[in-house]
């Protein structure tokens, strides 16, 4: 099957495509597959012969999971149920159908309660139909081959949008050479993004990345949305830029194969599977080769602007407001939710003031790029390459202009894996000794001081973030690192520098310091 063209027409999006032979109508079902749910509408025209109920017939097989499941068509029945894996299908032929209201009569509203409804001859229901759909007409050619078809598929409503993404999603797969690679479904992280894995027949493999813009959430401070004011990436632009420039500074970020910036998808390079952490805890080998990339991009010149599609992307600074608002996820679903403290507004306004105190001097340093999410997950280990490109570094969109600090506690603070203090400090120190041996006059004080800081303030922000994976998001597996972030934070705020801060949640969250170590 090949795409001939498509179009988006106010709130409709049409895709023409061909069909050489009926072959081709499963692999089609399949992609529909992935548009469609319970509550929606899909209907089949075109004439008798054309393949109406055999594309039904491979969809429903498909949605069930029964590869043999009988599918005959609804022609003299006009309604067949049909219990699917995740939700129940209708399917219904209205063929002899005379007028719209016999269709009421045969209790379709009903049937339909909560299922997909797939509809042969929908042209017999008049205005009975909604006008949100997924609309798939199939039209014989008997000039063009005997088994030829053109397909005509027509997305109204939110389908329109579905559609349009599905056909540049077929398209960037086909022009770069990956149309019929084997895909896999990556589990992926707590974000909207999602991942695939791309296996070709000769076993070389990729990464499919699918990364929607993000929609803007209501505003909440000076007019703006949360992921406004904390600097998050709204669409893969500054991904694809940010991936550039490291690769330019001898990193390893994953190439771009192929990518279409407009509809957020990317086909890129295959890092596989090994991280730098094991199920029994860290790799301090390759936590130090982490260390020792991360001094080497915090040693260098960096730009603040990057090109990215003939355009330029201009990194965001970490500046107050946003270091804040990550640090207020704590009262907004830490705090009531799993330490069950009611915080009056005079505590939060406390809270605000006292960090917005503490993080003064690490807003004033050199800025670097702050990778924002350097750790165990985001860190694969490429042990056929050599020096600092040991380390596959992913997950780098929402990059920033910051403190070095920020990234060096995100790795040795690991929210996700036990890093044993003696080890978080042989780390710490070759962190250090690396930058002085590229700049004397780095100072190590200063930086312990930020570590602590920063390293405080991002351990309060990610236990407000599992805390709402469990309460808002149904996530609770979350749940199970808030000891190990307790642990870091309690350490982190045992600085001197973090007094205040210290008694605020000695005060507010004293749960926190139940097992600490000393700083």
């Amino acid at each position: 099957m090949h795409p001939a063209a498509a179009e988006v027409t106010g709130a409709a999006t049409v895709w023409l495509r061909d069909a050489f032979d009926e072959s081709a109508l499963p692999v089609l079902a399949a992609e529909v597959a992935e548009l469609v749910g319970p509550g929606g509408l899909l209907t089949l025209s075109g004439g008798l012969g054309a393949g109406k109920t055999a594309f039904a017939r491979a969809l429903i097989r498909l949605l069930a999971a029964e590869p043999n499941l009988a599918v005959p068509s609804p022609a003299f029945t006009l309604i067949q149920i049909y219990e699917g894996v995740d939700f129940p299908i209708v399917h219904a032929d209205f063929y002899r159908i005379g007028k719209p209201s016999e269709i009421a009569a045969l209790g379709f509203e009903e049937a339909c309660e909560g299922a997909l409804v797939v509809v042969e001859w929908p042209e017999n229901a008049g205005e009975f139909l909604g006008p949100d759909r997924l609309d798939i007409e199939l039209r014989l050619d008997q000039e063009r081959g005997p088994g030829y078809r053109s397909i005509i598929l027509k997305g109204t409503g939110p389908y329109a949008d579905r559609l349009a993404r599905a056909k540049a999603l077929y398209e960037i797969l086909d022009r770069s050479g990956w149309k019929d690679a084997e895909r896999k479904v990556i589990k992926g992280d707590a974000s909207t993004r999602s991942y695939e894995r791309l296996t070709k027949p000769g076993g070389k493999t990729a990464i499919l990345m699918n990364f929607p813009a993000r929609p803007d959430g209501p505003p909440i401070r000076y007019g703006k949305s949360y992921s406004a004011i904390a600097k998050l990436a709204e669409d893969i632009r500054p991904f694809a830029a940010i991936a550039q420039g490291l690769r330019a500074q001898g990193l390893s970020a994953p190439e771009i194969y192929a990518a279409d910036l407009e509809a957020g998808l990317a086909i890129i390079e295959d890092f596989g599977r090994e991280t730098i952490a094991s199920d029994g805890g860290i790799i301090e080998e390759r936590y130090a080769a982490a260390v020792e990339a991360l001094a080497h991009l915090h040693g260098a010149d960096l730009p603040d602007a990057l090109p990215v599609d003939g355009e330029t992307y201009r990194i965001p600074h970490y500046d107050a407001d946003a270091l804040l608002i990550e640090a207020e996820l704590v009262l907004d679903w830490y705090a009531p939710h799993i330490a069950h403290a009611r915080l009056a507004s005079s505590a939060k306004a406390a809270f605000v003031n006292l960090w917005r105190q503490a993080v003064q001097d690490v807003l004033i340093a050199r800025p670097v790029w702050v990778l924002r999410d350097y750790h165990s997950p985001n860190l694969l280990w490429l042990a056929e390459r050599k020096g600092i490109a040991r380390i596959g570094i992913l997950d780098f969109q929402d990059c920033l202009l910051g403190h070095p600090a920020y990234d060096v506690a995100s790795l040795l603070q690991d929210a996700r894996v036990d890093v044993p203090e003696e080890a978080e400090l042989r780390l710490l120190a070759a962190y250090a000794q690396l930058r002085r041996g590229a700049d004397p006059n780095f100072d190590v004080a200063s930086f312990v001081r930020a570590y602590a800081v920063l390293g405080a303030q991002r351990a309060t922000k990610i236990l407000g973030i599992f805390a709402r994976l469990k309460e808002r998001d149904g996530r609770p597996d979350y749940v199970a690192n808030l000891p190990r972030v307790e642990n870091y934070l309690a350490k982190n705020l045992r600085h001197p520098a973090l007094d205040g801060l210290k008694r605020w949640y000695e005060e507010h969250l004293p749960n926190i310091f139940g097992a600490a170590s000393a700083f």
